[in-house]
C-alpha cells in the first residue's frame, strides 16, 4: 500500500555504481554513443558530451530549446498541403570547449600514452566529471581533472571547471577555453532518421570582449531568430601565468599560458549564460547585455554554489522520481539513468516542449514528435508535473498554427503536427506524418492525464479546455457515420508505421473517444469558458453520439481485435525468409511491400490495451497479445515498454523482465545502434512505465488510482513514488 510523503530515498554513496555512469576508456568508434550517454540539459541548454578538448568526436553539438533553422523540402512530385519548408535544430555556440596544449603538442586522446581515462555521469550530482592522465610524444606528463554541469536551478547558466597538474617534471601549457560558433557536424546521410546537416547556420551580428569576458550574438538566416552567449571565467593560476582574449566574429578564446612545476596547479571555471530570442525581438546589444548579466551573476555564486544548488535541485527531485529495483545491478543503474535524462529534460518555469531526442543530438533534426505527449508527458505527470504543463502550454501556444493547418486540409478545429519545432508541419512523408493524427489525440490525452493527476483546474479552465475543444472538433469533423449508426475514422496512421491509411485504427479510436468525452465533460464543468470558444450544448451532446458509437474493430473468426479494419485479413510476412541483416525493415523493404502485411513496426494494439485497460476483458488481452506478438518486429524502440507492461499483467513475468531490459538499456547498451544521434527519451520513459505499470502494476484509466503489483524473479524488491493530487506517494 502507497504512503503519503514516506521516508526519503535511499541516498547512496558517492561512489554507488547505480547512481554513476562510468566509462574508463575512449572508444574511438563509440564517440557519439558516449556523447549522448554523458549529455546534459535543463530543459532550455543541451551540452553533448563530447571531450573537453573538442576533437576527437562524434558529432559536437550545443542546443537551445526551441532554436533552429529552416530548410527547403523538395519534392519529386509536388502536391497540395504538402509542408514547403521545414525545421532542423542547429548548434549554437559551443562554451564548453578547453584545449590544451602541452608544449607545442596539442592534447589529443588519440596520440601520446594515455596512462588513465574516466569520465563519470554523477547522477545525483548533475554533473559529468572526467579524469585524464596523459603523456605527450614528449614525453611530458600532465593529470587533467574537468567538471561540467548545466543548471538546473538557473535556466540561462552551463559551467565547465578544467584543472591541470604536472605527472613529473614541469611542463610549459597552454590551455584556450573557446567560445565557437559553426562548428562541423558530420553529415549522417546513411539513415532517414538522420538529422539534416545546415553547414554554417549562424551568421555573426554583434560581438564584444573585455578581459576575460565576452558575448558571441548570431542570428539564423531563414528562421529569423538570434542567440547570444556571454562567458566570464575565474582563472587560479601561478604568478607568472599570462592571459590573454582573441576575439572573432565566430570565436572567443581566452588562453592561459605558463610553465606548471610540481606540487602547483592551474584551474580554469567558465561561467556561460545563453539566450535567444526571434530577430526582431530583442535588439542584439541588449540580449548580449542580458546573458552578461547572467553570466556574472553566475560566477558571483561561484562553481561550488552552482555544484550544491544542483545538489539540492536533484535531491528534491530524486525524493519522488527514484526507483528501487533490488536483485538486478545493471537495471538498478540503468532505470537511474533514464529517469535523470527525464528529468533534465524539460523545464517548469518556461513554456518549452521535449523533442523525440531531448536536447542530447540531432536526431530526427530535432523535432517534437508524438513521443513526448505519448510517453514523456505521461511518466511527467507523476514524477516532476510542472514540466507537464510548461510542455502543454507550449503546445497551446501553437494552436494558431494546429488552427491553420486544419483549415488547410479542409478540417474542423486544429491539426496539431506530427513534426515540429516551430509549431508548423515538418513531416514531408505524408502517409505516416499528415495521417498520424493520433498526434491530436495524444495531445489531449496528456492534458486530461495532467488534469487528473493535479486537479490544476486553473490549467482546464484555460489552456487545456481549448485544446480539448479544438481537437474534439477536429474528430467530430473528420469522422463519419455509417447506415447502422457506428462512428468510423477513415484513411488515418496509427502508431505502427508499418501500416498507413487504414480504417478505424483501434488505437486512434479510443484515443479520439477519450478525447470527445473529455473535451464535453470539461466544457459543461466550464460553460462560460466554453461559450467564449463557440461551444454549444448541441456541439457537446454531438461530441457525446460520436464517442459513444466508436467503431472497435474486432475478428470474430480468430477472437481477437483488429488493429486496424480488415488487418486481421491481411497477407502474412514471410518472417522466415527475411534475414537477421534485413532489419529495421523500413531500410530494406519498400513501403508498399509493408503497407499490405500484417507486419507490425511498433507496438500498436498492443499499446491501445496499454493506454486502456479497462476496455478490454482479460480474456481478450490474452488473445490479441498473443497474435499481436507473433507479428510485431520492434523496428521502433517505442514497443518494448508496452509489451512489457501487457506482458505482466498476463503473467508473463520473464518475458515483461526481458522486454523492460530492452527499453531500459536501449540507450546505455545502444541496441538499435541510433544513440549517436541522441537518446531515445521515448523508450526511457517507456522504462518507468514497463516498472510502475508494469511490475507495480499501476493503473489511473478510470480516474482511480490503483495498484495489483507483480514481480518477476529476478527482481526481489520494487519501490517507487509518485505525485497524486500535490502528494507524494510512495
Amino acid at each position: 500500500m502507497p504512503t503519503v510523503e514516506g521516508q526519503p530515498v535511499r541516498s547512496g554513496a558517492a561512489d554507488d555504481p547505480a547512481w554513476r555512469i562510468r566509462r574508463t576508456e575512449a572508444d574511438l568508434n563509440r564517440l557519439a554513443e558516449t556523447e549522448s550517454i554523458f549529455a546534459l540539459s535543463n530543459g532550455w541548454i543541451g551540452w553533448r558530451g563530447t571531450l573537453d578538448e573538442g576533437e576527437p568526436y562524434g558529432m559536437p553539438g550545443t542546443y537551445l530549446s526551441g532554436f533552429h533553422e529552416q530548410r527547403k523540402l523538395d519534392y519529386p512530385e509536388d502536391g497540395y498541403a504538402f509542408p514547403q519548408r521545414s525545421d532542423t535544430v542547429i548548434s549554437v555556440p559551443n562554451a564548453a570547449l578547453v584545449r590544451l596544449w602541452v608544449g607545442d603538442e596539442q592534447l589529443d586522446v588519440r596520440t601520446g600514452t594515455l596512462r588513465h581515462h574516466e569520465r563519470v555521469l554523477d547522477l545525483r550530482g548533475g554533473v559529468v566529471e572526467r579524469h585524464t592522465e596523459w603523456v605527450s610524444p614528449a614525453g611530458h606528463g600532465v593529470r587533467i581533472r574537468s567538471t561540467r554541469l548545466v543548471s538546473l536551478s538557473r535556466h540561462p547558466i552551463a559551467a565547465v571547471r578544467y584543472e591541470v597538474e604536472p605527472l613529473d617534471g614541469p611542463v610549459e601549457l597552454r590551455i584556450c577555453a573557446d567560445l565557437q560558433a559553426n562548428e562541423r557536424v558530420p553529415e549522417r546521410s546513411d539513415d532517414p532518421r538522420a538529422a539534416s546537416v545546415i553547414s554554417d547556420p549562424l551568421t555573426a551580428e554583434y560581438r564584444r570582449g573585455v578581459g576575460t569576458d565576452g558575448v558571441l550574438v548570431h542570428r539564423t538566416e531563414h528562421s529569423r531568430q538570434r542567440v547570444a552567449v556571454a562567458v566570464t571565467h575565474q582563472v587560479d593560476a601561478p604568478d607568472l601565468f599570462a592571459t590573454d582574449t582573441d576575439l572573432t566574429p565566430d570565436r572567443l578564446r581566452v588562453a592561459v599560458t605558463g610553465t606548471l612545476h610540481p606540487g602547483e596547479r592551474v584551474r580554469v571555471t567558465r561561467f556561460a549564460a545563453y539566450d535567444w530570442t526571434s530577430v526582431d525581438g530583442t535588439p542584439a546589444p541588449e540580449l548580449a547585455d542580458l546573458v552578461a548579466e547572467a553570466a556574472q551573476a553566475a560566477r558571483a555564486e561561484g562553481f561550488d554554489g552552482l555544484l550544491a544548488d544542483q545538489r539540492a535541485a536533484l535531491d528534491v527531485a530524486w525524493q519522488t522520481a527514484d526507483v528501487l529495483l533490488d536483485g538486478d545491478p545493471e537495471l538498478q543503474q540503468a532505470v537511474r539513468f533514464a529517469v535523470f535524462h527525464l528529468l533534465q529534460a524539460g523545464r517548469p518555469d518556461v513554456d518549452r516542449t521535449i523533442p523525440a531526442k531531448g536536447l542530447t543530438g540531432n536526431g530526427y533534426d530535432g523535432h517534437v514528435l508524438w513521443d513526448t505527449e505519448g510517453y514523456v508527458l505521461p511518466v511527467l505527470t507523476y514524477l516532476a508535473p510542472a514540466m507537464v504543463r510548461s510542455a502543454l502550454r507550449w503546445r497551446h501556444t501553437h494552436l494558431p498554427e494546429a488552427r491553420e493547418r486544419a483549415a488547410e486540409l479542409r478540417l474542423t478545429g486544429a491539426t496539431f503536427p506530427w513534426r515540429t519545432i516551430g509549431g508548423r508541419e515538418c513531416s514531408g512523408y505524408w502517409p505516416a506524418g499528415t495521417a498520424g493524427m493520433h498526434v491530436n489525440a495524444d495531445v489531449a490525452d496528456a492534458v486530461l492525464r495532467y488534469v487528473a493527476a493535479t486537479d490544476d483546474q486553473e490549467f482546464l479552465a484555460g489552456a487545456g479546455l481549448e485544446m480539448l475543444v479544438e481537437t474534439a472538433r477536429l474528430w467530430h469533423g473528420f469522422g463519419h457515420r455509417c447506415a447502422d449508426g457506428t462512428f468510423h475514422l477513415a484513411g488515418v496512421t496509427g502508431p505502427d508505421e508499418y501500416t498507413a491509411l487504414v480504417d478505424d485504427n483501434v488505437f486512434t479510436n479510443l484515443m479520439a473517444r477519450r478525447n470527445l468525452r473529455g473535451a464535453a465533460d470539461a466544457a459543461q464543468r466550464y460553460p462560460d469558458v466554453a461559450a467564449r470558444l463557440g461551444v454549444t450544448p448541441e456541439e457537446i451532446a454531438g461530441w457525446r453520439s460520436a464517442a459513444d458509437a466508436m467503431a472497435v474493430p474486432y475478428d470474430r473468426e480468430r477472437g481477437v481485435h483488429q488493429q486496424s479494419a480488415g488487418f486481421t485479413e491481411l497477407p502474412e510476412w514471410d518472417f522466415a525468409g527475411t534475414g537477421e541483416d534485413d532489419y529495421p525493415l523500413l531500410l530494406h523493404f519498400p513501403y508498399l511491400e509493408l503497407y499490405r502485411r500484417q507486419v507490425v513496426k511498433q507496438a500498436d494494439l498492443v499499446l491501445a490495451m496499454q493506454r486502456f485497460p479497462g476496455d478490454f476483458t482479460a480474456e481478450e488481452k490474452a488473445r490479441n497479445f498473443a497474435y499481436y506478438e507473433a507479428r510485431t518486429v520492434r523496428d521502433s524502440s517505442l514497443s518494448a515498454s508496452a509489451q512489457a507492461v501487457l506482458a505482466a499483467e498476463l503473467g508473463h513475468l520473464d518475458l515483461a523482465y526481458d522486454y523492460f531490459a530492452e527499453t531500459v538499456l536501449q540507450d546505455l547498451a545502444d541496441l538499435g545502434d541510433k544513440t549517436g544521434d541522441g537518446l531515445h527519451l521515448a523508450s526511457l520513459a517507456g522504462a518507468w512505465l514497463a516498472v510502475v505499470q508494469g511490475f507495480g502494476g499501476m493503473r489511473d484509466d478510470r480516474g482511480v488510482l490503483a495498484f495489483a503489483p507483480r514481480l518477476p524473479a529476478r527482481i526481489t524488491r520494487l519501490a517507487f513514488s509518485l505525485r497524486w493530487y500535490g502528494h507524494r506517494l510512495r
